[in-house]
């Protein structure tokens, strides 16, 4: 059963130009879905689209994100807001600016339980206790005591991480969530991700740009170009060749890490000037 889809969405800037064409992709609960593309092709606006966070510039202009059976664009403002904040949950890129710097880590934790969920302010601080242990952080009573400019890098995407998953939601967005962190990090925080979303059995679609992330953590996978999904595929299909010319561009892409003395290899530009004309009039 799909927990989230989204149905031939467009996203434009008001009285602008479009932002998201016709995009449509699904998750099933449980899974993991990943979306990739280049820089500026849309992947945060689609996540910022089901959540309910557009800029004020952007407006929805067409389609459906239905959860869980309703289609949200459907609710009354307030109404979707708390069924937005009741089931789904964000892990943002930038682990420094997500973090409010003038509230203690415990409070960032916990005044979602309590203020959205109705939560005991005692039963809000032990579940931070236990998300805190979950993402591996030693001494947690410290640390919830403690301000984002006292932890490292590293430290704060686990405040969010478990910030994410502290009110067990159905579907979480995690928006490349290893982007600011170094590769040693970057592995130790995809193994909690993946672990968490395992022992919860969240829907998760992950937004990333590297392809070697998705095949690590990913079942299926959405690829988008300049607002538009130009494949939809499993991991395994993927892998032993995309369907799109552009698809197979972005694997040729991908560096060779076995191969040091192998080249870069960028997108052909035939093959983005295809792939342009059927974004633009397809």
């Amino acid at each position: 059963m799909n927990y989230l889809s989204v149905r031939h969405l467009t996203v434009r800037l008001k009285g602008g130009g479009l932002l998201l064409r016709d995009v449509s992709l699904e998750v099933a609960a449980g899974e993991v879905r990943g979306l990739v593309g280049e820089s500026g092709a849309g992947k945060s606006m689609i996540g910022k689209a089901i959540l309910g966070i557009l800029p004020r510039a952007v407006e929805i202009t067409g389609g459906q994100i239905v959860l869980d059976g309703t289609d949200l664009l459907t609710l009354p403002p307030a109404q979707r807001r708390i069924r937005i904040g009741a089931t789904c949950a964000l892990i943002p890129q930038d682990p420094l600016t997500a973090l409010n710097p003038s509230h203690r880590i415990g409070r960032q934790i916990t005044d979602r339980l309590v203020d959205i969920l109705g939560w005991s302010r005692m039963g809000a601080e032990a579940r931070a206790l236990e998300l805190l242990a979950d993402v591996q952080i030693t001494a947690p009573e410290h640390v919830l005591r403690q301000y984002p400019h006292e932890l490292s890098g590293g430290m704060r995407q686990r405040i969010l991480i478990a910030s994410a998953f502290a009110a067990e939601p159905k579907l979480i967005i995690a928006d490349e969530p290893t982007t600011a962190l170094d590769v040693t990090v970057q592995k130790q925080i995809l193994k909690l991700i993946a672990g968490l979303q395992a022992k919860h059995g969240t829907a998760l679609l992950f937004v990333t740009h590297d392809l070697g992330v998705v095949s690590k953590v990913c079942q299926s996978l959405s690829v988008l170009y300049a607002g538009k999904v130009v494949e939809d595929t499993t991991i395994r299909r993927f892998f032993a060749g995309p369907a799109h010319p552009y698809s197979a561009a972005l694997l040729a892409a991908t560096p060779k890490y076995t191969d040091p003395t192998a080249g870069l290899n960028p997108v052909p530009e035939a093959v983005l000037a295809a792939v342009r004309a059927e974004v633009e009039h397809g």
